[in-house]
């Protein structure tokens, strides 16, 4: 009863959590489809998969929920809590982490694996938005200014060190164009927008040629670069996707009906690759829809963060648009060959506790800065649609 009430408060956006919705069920057939046929991986049970992902959307709710629950003020304050506890997550995945597909990602609790570096996303975010908005209240500085830029970075540093000693290049990927779209959404001058780009260019080609990125990793953005060179090897995730969405055609196959998902040609198609089984089965039609629904999100995300006069969920805001529409970006082009292979889940419909979790934090967030904007005049509203435009 009391959260009936509170999700009928004015503010609520509706549409955003609809989409959710809407993604996380299509996720949940999505994953049942690509591992239903798989004995390997269900040990005989065609709806393991199906059912163990039907509880994580459901306990991803629950966490939304909390999140959207939660006072403001709270959220603020539990900010850099949260951090922490990713930090900790990160170097515990270093000390006693479990390697799968050749990086050490995981902690394995009992019968659990959780991922610290998906809540590290969040967690920068959220830290580098504390940091804007304290110094802004407190009126210490009219802009931001170098000092404020440094002590961002200095938030993003420690995670994106931890994740790229895993090595975990895809996610290490989407946190450096989040850490970026953070600092633009901010108002950091421009010549700091050029030193991060140019020096996460450099960061990426010394962490090859010092031998921090494995040999597959290095394989795939060769394979990546010509497609012909390993069709059999680093150069099949690609080749095998390509030929499941060319499949789908128009309207696709049918759910349960996709020959290469049937047959498991596709590694990992029920996380890394999962959009290549909505190409197959859905279609073009089926597959525009998931995009179109991703597009929604991000473009709630963007008008909550121009609604809303709190500097904190602005930027806030803005950051998980970027981080949605980054990784949604990268998982989607890999698996139609225009983006390298990294290895990133789909935002609310790939496999995974850690991702849906994170995800959602992540929504309730933006449905707690939502419900709290205030309608502030028009000339106060500018600088933030000025910032958000220019980012």
């Amino acid at each position: 009863m009391q959260t009936s009430a509170l999700t009928r408060r004015p503010g609520m956006d509706w549409l955003l959590l609809l989409s959710v919705l809407a993604l996380s069920v299509l996720g949940c057939l999505l994953v049942w489809s690509a591992t239903s046929a798989r004995s390997d991986l269900t040990g005989g049970d065609p709806r393991a998969f199906l059912e163990k992902q039907i509880v994580n959307v459901a306990l991803g709710l629950a966490l939304l929920i909390l999140v959207l629950a939660t006072d403001h003020r709270w959220v603020r304050i539990v900010a850099p809590l949260v951090y922490l506890a990713s930090i900790g997550g990160l170097v515990l995945v270093l000390t006693m982490g479990t390697v799968i597909n050749g990086s050490r990602s995981w902690l394995m609790l009992g019968g659990l694996s959780i991922q610290p570096s998906e809540f590290a996303k969040l967690a920068v975010v959220i830290g580098m938005a504390l940091v804007v908005a304290e110094r802004a209240e407190g009126r210490w500085r009219p802009r931001v200014g170098s000092v404020d830029v440094i002590a961002m970075l200095a938030i993003a540093a420690v995670p994106t060190a931890l994740i790229l000693m895993q090595p975990d290049l895809g996610t290490m990927l989407v946190l450096a164009a989040t850490v970026f779209g953070v600092l633009a959404a901010a108002g950091a001058p421009r010549r700091w927008l050029a030193v991060v780009a140019v020096s996460a260019v450099a960061a990426a080609v010394t962490a090859i040629r010092a031998g921090v990125l494995k040999q597959y990793q290095v394989d795939r953005f060769l394979a990546f670069t010509d497609p012909d060179r390993d069709p059999l090897g680093a150069g099949y995730n690609v080749e095998q996707s390509r030929i499941a969405v060319g499949n789908g055609g128009w309207f696709g196959n049918g759910l349960l009906h996709g020959s290469q998902t049937r047959s498991g040609f596709v590694p990992e198609q029920h996380t890394d690759f999962v959009f290549t089984v909505a190409g197959e089965e859905l279609g073009l039609v089926g597959s525009a829809l998931i995009i179109a629904l991703l597009g929604i999100v991000l473009w709630r995300a963007l008008t909550i963060a121009v609604r809303t006069d709190d500097v904190f969920g602005r930027v806030a805001a803005a950051g998980i648009a970027c981080w949605f529409g980054f990784q949604a970006f990268q998982n989607i082009g890999m698996c139609l060959g225009i983006m390298p292979v990294t290895g990133v889940p789909l935002p609310f419909v790939s496999y995974g506790g850690s991702s849906m979790f994170a995800g959602m934090l992540a929504v309730g967030l933006l449905l707690n800065i939502s419900r709290r904007a205030a309608v502030a005049p028009a000339a106060r509203m500018q600088p933030a649609k000025r910032v958000l435009v220019r980012a």
